[in-house]
């Protein structure tokens, strides 16, 4: 059984093929659908400004289908279609959200909780698509409605499509990157390996198709009446001037007390009733994230009892949400109020990419301030990196490193030169460094200077991030995402050398690895920081000295001789080499190495960037 549901404000026409046909569905409508077993290439998709006649003869301007009610045909680009397959020799259903053929309505694709009830086991979390890709589709895509393929716009599609790489991995272009990072669930050309976006359900499983699908999930609070009686206020004040007549003095005091409880009453009331208000408005905004109770992630995280690390900005927690591992992140110093947190939480929703870690919620309760992020099974980068006696976790081989340093790149070019509004994450460190089941990294912890902190002065005159990781630049305060490139950098060279940039327990002068590096590039000793309790690393000794070189041109004192993260990309897929002529010094230690004088004025003013700070 298929559940289709209109959440959209306004109407859809639903169409489904082999079986179906199509219908009309006002906001609020249910459609239901019996698909038999066996039921191969299936499709459900929107269809929107629709126009039929009484015999269902018309037209539509996304989706449309021949111009009947009743589609015979799939529908015409550009539509967000829900793919399925039932029933694969009795065993499996397989379904997805596929973006082929452009998008025009947001979808979730997803099986019923109903199944789990009665014994259907076996079901992977279902698809989502609830970002609005038409707000940000490129120029060249835009359609009626929607946004176009690439794919289907454009003749030349290895170009526009995706770009096959050496590795024959089939890597996002500019034209297709807002459906990649908007809709990391659905699959589309430009991703070549379709199993991170197919999802398996035995067969027998029902499944609920819902447009505009709500983000969130929480009961709205329960109606309150404004003319209810206020009984005990009101007593307490009858009662003072009872007092006032036959106390005197006395009963005077108790009016003035309660004069000031009554005003201190009606403030209360008017603050909780903005926090209301504020609720409605934030809930009712698209792409917000799912909003959870506070009660719902205590249970989820059974009473917050698997903490699975410690941060600046507080704890975080390993939860269980239906089919959905989740990781809950318990702020400690939100200091802010409801409004500014919920439209922070909405600008951080609004990011997405697969190489950075996907917020699924949040909780702004009270004074409880929650983020739920997707599990990552593997971890934090630094437990598989950094050598020790007693850790008995493998050896990362060299091909894994390299891939874990082309996503972290991948991440940080994202946030700082294809968001809408550039973001400097400021604490780039294995620990905000996460890794899936296949070692695919995702940065984790961007954007949350906006959630800690509102005074924007701040935000670029004091120091934060990770000592060890910090750009010289700090020490000025002129702060670009280019102190982002500096602390790649130094990641870089910890993830080649299997060890800590600031390690005590080594002699002075190999504590600090940046300034060995110094030391080593100078006498041409390199090879003298590769990780030695790794042969495939010594194996494959020219490629990580290569990866050195580009480490140390994202090391340069001078913010404006980093590069860009998009060139750094570039040197990874082999398209251009790291800058030579670089400077050899990479720690800083005065204000004139780093281009910066006391009265400066002939450095170019730093551009604005919104700022991230460290958890």
């Amino acid at each position: 059984m298929f559940n289709i549901t209109n959440r959209c404000p306004y109407t859809v026409w639903p169409a489904a093929w082999p079986v179906g046909g199509g219908r009309q569905l006002e906001p609020g409508e249910s459609w239901i659908l019996n698909m038999p077993p066996g039921t191969t290439n299936g499709r459900v998709w929107p269809r929107t400004g629709c126009s039929f006649k009484g015999g269902g003869n018309g037209s539509c301007q996304t989706g449309d289908c021949g111009g009947m009610l009743s589609c015979k045909t799939v529908g015409q680009p550009p539509i967000t279609s829900a793919e399925f397959t039932l029933g694969v020799r009795n065993t499996t259903d397989y379904f997805d959200i596929s973006l082929v053929d452009g998008f025009n309505v947001p979808m979730d694709f997803l099986p019923m909780p109903a199944n789990i009830q009665q014994g259907v086991q076996g079901c992977s979390r279902g698809p989502r698509c609830a970002a609005n890709i038409t707000s940000q589709c490129p120029k060249d895509l835009k359609a009626p409605g929607g946004c176009n393929s690439a794919c289907t716009v454009f003749k030349d599609k290895d170009k526009y499509c995706c770009i096959v790489t050496g590795n024959n991995t089939c890597e996002p272009t500019t034209y297709s990157l807002v459906f990649v990072r908007m809709c990391p669930d659905a699959y589309s050309y430009s991703r070549d390996d379709s199993s991170s976006t197919m999802f398996t359900c035995p067969p027998g499983t029902n499944y609920q198709v819902n447009f505009c699908p709500s983000n969130d999930i929480s009961a709205s609070p329960p109606a309150t009446n404004p003319h209810a009686p206020t009984g005990t206020r009101s007593t307490s004040f009858t009662r003072s001037k009872v007092f006032s007549v036959v106390l005197g003095c006395v009963g005077s005091l108790i009016v003035l007390v309660v004069f000031v409880t009554f005003f201190a009453c009606k403030l209360r009331k008017q603050r909780q009733q903005e926090m209301q208000e504020g609720d409605e408005e934030f809930g009712e905004l698209p792409g917000m994230p799912t909003r959870f109770t506070f009660q719902q992630l205590q249970e989820a995280t059974d009473q917050f009892k698997y903490k699975l690390g410690e941060g600046g900005f507080g704890s975080v927690f390993e939860g269980q949400y239906g089919e959905e591992r989740i990781a809950v992140k318990r702020l400690d110093r939100a200091g802010q109020g409801k409004r500014e947190f919920l439209a922070e939480v909405q600008t951080i929703g609004s990011i997405h990419h697969i190489y950075l870690v996907r917020l699924i919620g949040f909780c702004a309760e009270k004074s409880h301030r929650l983020l739920v992020y997707e599990y990552m099974p593997k971890g934090s980068l630094d437990r598989w990196i950094y050598y020790s006696h007693d850790n008995d976790t493998p050896s990362l081989d060299w091909k894994t490193r390299r891939k874990v340093i082309t996503h972290i790149a991948k991440g940080l070019c994202y946030l700082h030169e294809e968001c809408m509004k550039r973001i400097a994450h400021l604490d780039v460190k294995p620990q905000n460094i996460l890794l899936d089941e296949n070692y695919n990294a995702k940065l984790s912890d961007f954007g949350l200077s906006k959630l800690i902190d509102r005074d924007k002065s701040q935000v670029i005159t004091r120091m934060r991030g990770t000592p060890g990781y910090l750009a010289p630049e700090w020490l000025t305060s002129q702060i670009t995402e280019k102190a982002d490139v500096y602390s790649f950098g130094v990641v870089v060279m910890e993830i080649i050398s299997g060890r800590k940039n600031l390690d005590t327990s080594r002699s002075e002068e190999s504590s600090h690895l940046i300034t060995l590096l110094e030391v080593k590039v100078k006498s041409d000793e390199l090879a003298d920081l590769i990780d030695k309790h790794s042969m495939d690393m010594q194996v494959h000794k020219q490629e990580v000295l290569e990866m050195m070189k580009l480490a140390m041109w994202c090391l340069q004192i001078d913010s404006k001789r980093r590069p860009q993260m998009s060139e750094v990309i570039k040197v990874l897929e082999g398209h251009i080499n790291a800058e030579s002529k670089i400077d050899h010094n990479f720690v800083a230690t005065s204000q004139t190495m780093f281009g910066i004088a006391e009265n400066t004025g002939s450095s170019d003013p730093p551009q604005a960037s919104h700022l991230s700070a460290p958890r």
